[in-house]
């Protein structure tokens, strides 16, 4: 796996070098994954008043002599060349002048014997979006992963730092980080195999836990902390990964058996109910309520799987929670009907401010990753009357949302270019559900993502840094011992 690998980032080498241009390599224009005159593309789109430069370069090949004029409340910079690449002070203190207001962008070059001219719009919101970002970097595959990292990004600069890598842990499986609410101080991850458990991060203490007892089908898998940090209400899942067979299709994940249960951090009990765990029904995603009286999760009528694959479509479900109990209530509510849409729902994540219900919508099945079709859905919970999301939604998988602390700002990852590569886009709502245009992780090198070999998996906000980072993680993994829940 080491040699392979080596022998690959060799042969990129080599053919960077023997274009002349050592980046910009990719193929420009429509139907590529760089089919606007800028990448990323940043034209029109929404940002918040803290987030880290927007630098990028022009994408036409044959273009030359290009320049960036840049206007915002009678103040005025300009660049010359293919690459826009600010100051990190300097473009603070523009994004201070312009909170509120726009910023206006002449870009300017020469192709094909012609000037090319280009006039457009950033528009800073009021609205800050919480500093930290959390993401697993894995390399998209099928049943095997290598070198995976978990790493939190400061949105306000480039600054990353890694909570959780192979380095540390014996190059285990990990799964992603979730913060509930998008606290710092109140998060959670899994790291899989000998001497791993579910790692919860309580107020700065870190404790390892194995959330597993005689009457569940199987460890806990997907699921979220309580706004008030002593349940989490998660599901257990038989997963069979299996190989299409159709062309044009990739891999497909599903579950032949999922219940939901609740665990007492407290208490060290695993709580299972009745009304959640049948046979005839999977349940999965799990996710409180931002005032923590509900549970939301997607239900589906249990079929013979792989045989009804196609037919197995998941509708969203709202159950009562008791915060006091740690029990689910009865009766469970549709809230999205399958039946009625003849599609499937998957990721449910409700906004902190209690406005907003944010899920991902597929033809069928609950792993959308693969699903082209998969697109964000969003819901207004005042009513029930779902949002214009076509400011948003793009031609690949969008997926593995989450929400700013305030409710203002979601981050999602999204497949749309390449069709293999997953990176983490935002986008800002306002109180009336309009959603904006979308833009890309910015990053210091605006070439980065050329030659990026990992996707950012579940890309999560929080509003401050954990507080712990991969060396620690990789102590807990030695020396800790895993409580046991009954």
């Amino acid at each position: 796996m080491k040699r392979s690998k080596l022998l690959l980032s060799a042969l990129l080498a080599v053919l960077l070098l023997s274009c002349g241009r050592p980046y910009d390599v990719r193929p420009a224009g429509p139907g590529t994954d760089r089919d606007s005159f800028i990448f990323p593309d940043y034209t029109d789109v929404t940002i918040p008043p803290n987030i880290a430069p927007l630098n990028f370069y022009y994408t036409d090949p044959e273009g030359k002599e290009f320049t960036t004029h840049i206007f915002a409340n009678g103040r005025a910079i300009a660049f010359k060349g293919r690459e826009v690449v600010w100051k990190e002070k300097i473009w603070r203190e523009w994004l201070a002048a312009a909170a509120g207001a726009d910023i206006t962008v002449e870009s300017a070059w020469s192709s094909g014997g012609a000037r090319q001219f280009r006039r457009w719009t950033l528009h800073i919101a009021q609205d800050r979006i919480d500093p930290y970002l959390t993401y697993r970097l894995i390399e998209p595959g099928f049943e095997v992963w290598d070198d995976l990292e978990i790493q939190e990004r400061n949105l306000e600069s480039f600054s990353v730092r890694v909570i959780s890598d192979w380095r540390h842990t014996g190059n285990k499986c990990m799964n992603c980080h979730i913060h509930s609410q998008g606290r710092g101080d109140l998060s959670m991850f899994y790291l899989r195999g000998e001497g791993g458990g579910a790692i919860l991060n309580r107020g700065g203490e870190l404790r390892k836990l194995t959330l597993k007892n005689d009457t569940m089908i199987s460890p806990t898998v997907y699921g979220e902390i309580h706004p008030d940090g002593r349940y989490g209400v998660f599901s257990t899942n038989i997963i069979i990964p299996a190989m299409h067979s159709e062309g044009g299709r990739r891999m497909e994940v599903f579950d032949t058996a999922s219940d939901l249960c609740v665990a007492d951090f407290d208490g060290k009990r695993m709580l299972t109910f009745p009304e959640t765990s049948r046979e005839d029904v999977f349940e999965t995603f799990p996710v409180f309520s931002a005032d923590g009286n509900f549970v939301y999760y997607c239900a589906a009528p249990a079929h013979p799987l792989p045989a009804d694959l196609y037919q197995t479509m998941y509708s969203l479900v709202r159950i009562p929670f008791d915060a006091a109990t740690g029990t689910l209530g009865d009766p469970a509510d549709t809230v999205w009907s399958a039946t009625k849409r003849a599609a499937s729902v998957c990721h449910p994540k409700t906004s902190p401010n209690g406005r907003w219900l944010l899920f991902t919508v597929a033809a069928y099945g609950t792993f959308p990753i693969n699903h082209s079709e998969c697109d964000l859905c969003l819901m207004d919970l005042s009513d029930g009357s779902i949002m214009d999301m076509r400011a948003v939604n793009a031609e690949k998988s969008d997926t593995y949302h989450s929400w700013s602390s305030d409710g203002t700002w979601f981050v999602f990852a999204s497949k749309r270019g390449d069709g293999l590569y997953g990176k983490p886009y935002f986008s800002h709502v306002a109180p009336d559900g309009t959603v904006t245009k979308p833009f890309l992780l910015p990053q210091k090198n605006p070439h980065y993502y050329d030659t990026m070999l990992r996707s950012f998996n579940v890309p999560d906000l929080g509003n401050a840094p954990v507080g712990f980072d991969a060396a620690t993680i990789g102590k807990v993994w030695k020396e800790m011992p895993a409580e046991s829940f009954e």
